[in-house]
C-alpha cells in the first residue's frame, strides 16, 4: 500500500499537470479564446460553432467530452464526472436553442466550469465531493420540476383545444 507521501507524490506528477494544463487550453479555446472589441467579453468556439445549425453544438459537446475524459484518465470522483456531464448536457441542450442558446454558451462556459473542476480536483485528493452531489441533486430534481411544469402545461393545453373543439 502506497504511503501518504508516495500518495500526493502522484498528484504533483507532471504528467498529471500535463492534462490539467491541456483542459485548460480545450475550456479556453472553446469559452474564451476572443476578446471582443471595446468590451470585456470574451467567446470561444462553442458559441461560434452553435451558429452552424444542427450539427455546431454536438461538435462543441463532443470536443468538450475531451476534457471529461481527461477527468477519468486522472481517476477523479466519479460523482465529478458525473457533474462535468452535466455541465455538458446542460451547455448542448440550452445552446440547440436558436440565437438564445449561443448566448447562454458565452454565459454558463460549460468547458471552462469542467476545466476548473478538474483542476480543484486533481490538485486536492481528498477533497470533498458532497458540493458535486448538491449540484448533481439540484439539477436532476430541477429538470425533473420542469418536465412536470412542461407536461402539465401540454395537458392544460389540450384540455382547453378539448373544450374549444367540443364546445364551439
Amino acid at each position: 500500500m502506497k504511503s501518504e507521501r508516495q500518495k500526493h507524490e502522484n498528484w504533483q506528477d507532471p504528467k498529471r499537470e500535463q492534462l490539467v494544463r491541456i483542459s485548460n487550453l480545450l475550456a479556453q479555446a472553446l469559452d474564451t479564446a476572443v476578446r471582443i472589441p471595446g468590451t470585456n467579453l470574451t467567446i470561444g468556439l462553442d458559441p461560434l460553432l452553435g451558429l452552424v445549425p444542427g450539427v455546431g453544438d454536438a461538435l462543441a459537446s463532443l470536443i468538450g467530452t475531451a476534457i471529461l475524459g481527461i477527468a477519468g484518465r486522472l481517476g477523479l470522483p466519479r460523482i465529478l464526472l458525473l457533474r462535468m456531464s452535466l455541465n455538458l448536457l446542460i451547455n448542448g441542450v440550452v445552446g440547440a436553442v436558436p440565437f438564445f442558446g449561443d448566448l447562454f454558451s458565452v454565459w454558463f462556459r460549460s468547458h471552462a466550469r469542467n476545466a476548473r473542476l478538474l483542476a480543484q480536483a486533481a490538485a486536492e485528493p481528498s477533497r470533498s465531493t458532497t458540493p458535486d452531489w448538491g449540484f448533481v441533486v439540484a439539477v436532476i430534481g430541477g429538470t425533473g420540476l420542469l418536465l412536470l411544469a412542461a407536461i402539465t402545461a401540454v395537458i392544460w393545453l389540450v384540455a382547453a383545444l378539448w373544450t374549444m373543439a367540443t364546445t364551439g
